[in-house]
């Protein structure tokens, strides 16, 4: 292969200028081969200079050998040129692993990272240090195994790097993203150092399970402490407000971000977008959705799904016809948007194309997805068509899969249908109260009075009472 491009040069002209050096001076002396190492443009190169150490004795310079692993790393070749050289190193100390366990987490090989460590611990001499074990923890964190994320707490703590900052940051970490939100938070409090970039994970973290008011609480903190505001706190912010349906901060964090950052980005402008959707201010959502210089399926997603619940079918239709042309390729939310724009149009016939449709892009329907198609026949007065929909669904319909159906019967009074969906749903919850109150208005819209009545006799006998609406106001 003929190297022709302008940043392959320098490093040819290198290793050039050093073969050409070697063989004048006679001599095994080389200086320049790390950086040789570092600067290899593309595989012919490093495999030139692969070739290089191993005729010389330089191979067993464990720096070299895995600065050789990195290098295959970084231009794509993990498997199978890093690990055969891996294993084939003389020597491996707490270097060369940590660069083959990071490098495997790094590219998104959970299991493989966690199985090198296993073997390091199992196998050698060779213990790990606080730069092995973070390295590990984000592997566990990618795995989701809680029970072994567990496990592996312990070994720090055993090894006595409960202190470091570096491995208490990591767990941290891990327990988030295993949505183990307490016992991050108890590493925290415990922590005698905390940085911004701590903070930060601990924030998204209390906003990822929802629980905004906490992480207003954290932020609170993490600005007393003076730590320094990225765009990554912004959109948990954000998040955080969009949860609340916190409007005026919202609008305040997307003045800070415009006076602030000198370019939104991609997560921050979706998570602007977003904010204002959960909001109900689809005007303000659009306007920031149209002024983003660059847009992914999260933002087509967001707008699509916020007209699709606000019931403008039209809108959340187009947007969705748009993204396609674009060639953008629809996820699981996408079409959640347009089905539930489908429902508050009873367009049918569409979200049944919509439900094929996701097959075609090999999405698996979720029951979110079922109950909008089941809602829309029931909206649309086709309640037998979408019991028999629910009965052949292949997924067990829940709650609010039924409860649509049964809503859609007390408004065009099938008192058949309704009655067959309100035992099921009683068998699934005999004490709600809600279920028995529906039914008795069924009968009641239906002229059926006595069996209303008798049912309400019955609900006070097994003493089913509905929990009074109040307001939080």
């Amino acid at each position: 292969m003929h190297l022709s491009s302008s940043s392959s040069r320098p490093a040819k002209n290198l290793l050039s200028i050093f073969f050409r050096a070697r063989a004048f001076s006679g001599t095994t002396e080389n200086p320049n081969l790390f950086s040789l190492l570092h600067q290899s443009p593309n595989a012919k190169h490093l495999r030139h200079l692969h070739a290089h150490l191993l005729r010389t004795s330089y191979y067993s310079n464990v720096v070299l050998s895995s600065k050789l692993v990195l290098a295959y790393s970084k231009l794509d070749h993990l498997f199978p040129n890093s690990l055969a050289v891996f294993w084939h190193m003389p020597y491996r100390n707490i270097f060369s692993w940590n660069i083959i366990i990071g490098e495997f987490s790094r590219s998104g090989f959970a299991s493989k990272s966690i199985g090198l460590f296993l073997r390091m611990w199992r196998e050698t001499s060779v213990r790990p240090d606080d730069f092995t074990l973070p390295l590990v923890l984000r592997a566990f964190s990618a795995s989701r195994e809680a029970k072994l994320g567990d496990l592996i707490h312990v070994l720090c703590l055993k090894l006595g790097f409960g202190s470091s900052l570096f491995v208490s940051s990591a767990l941290v970490v891990m327990y988030v993203d295993m949505g183990k939100i307490s016992c991050a938070r108890k590493l925290f409090d415990d922590m005698p150092v905390r940085d911004s970039v701590l903070y930060t994970a601990m924030f998204g973290g209390y906003v990822q399970q929802g629980e905004a008011i906490l992480g207003f609480a954290l932020f609170r903190e993490m600005v007393y402490s003076r730590f320094s505001l990225d765009s990554v706190v912004m959109v948990s912010l954000l998040m955080a407000c969009g949860q609340l349906g916190a409007l005026k901060h919202g609008k305040s964090v997307h003045g800070w971000c415009i006076r602030r950052c000198s370019c939104l980005g991609l997560n921050l402008g979706n998570a602007i977008t977003d904010m204002y959707v959960k909001c109900s201010k689809l005007a303000y959502a659009h306007k920031q959705f149209v002024n983003m210089p660059k847009r992914d399926v999260i933002s087509w997603s967001s707008l699509i799904l916020g007209y699709g619940l606000d019931g403008n079918v039209v809108m959340s239709i187009k947007l969705f016809d748009e993204m396609i042309q674009e060639g953008i390729e629809p996820n699981t939310v996408t079409f959640l948007g347009v089905l539930s724009a489908c429902a508050h149009g009873g367009l049918v016939e569409k979200s049944l194309l919509y439900l094929r449709q996701m097959q075609e892009y090999k999405i698996v329907p979720e029951l979110k997805h079922y109950a909008s198609v089941a809602d829309c026949m029931s909206r649309a007065g086709l309640l037998e068509e979408a019991e028999k929909f629910m009965e052949e669904m292949p997924v067990e319909p829940d709650e609010a899969v039924m409860g649509a159906v049964l809503s859609g019967c007390k408004v065009y009074g099938n008192v058949e249908v309704g009655e067959r969906v309100a035992r099921k749903l009683i068998q699934l919850d005999s004490g709600k109260a809600g279920y028995y109150v529906t039914l008795a208005g069924l009968y009641s819209a239906t002229s059926r009075f006595d069996e209303a009545e008798s049912l309400r006799q019955w609900m006070k006998e097994k003493q089913i009472s509905k929990v009074p609406g109040r307001s939080s106001i």
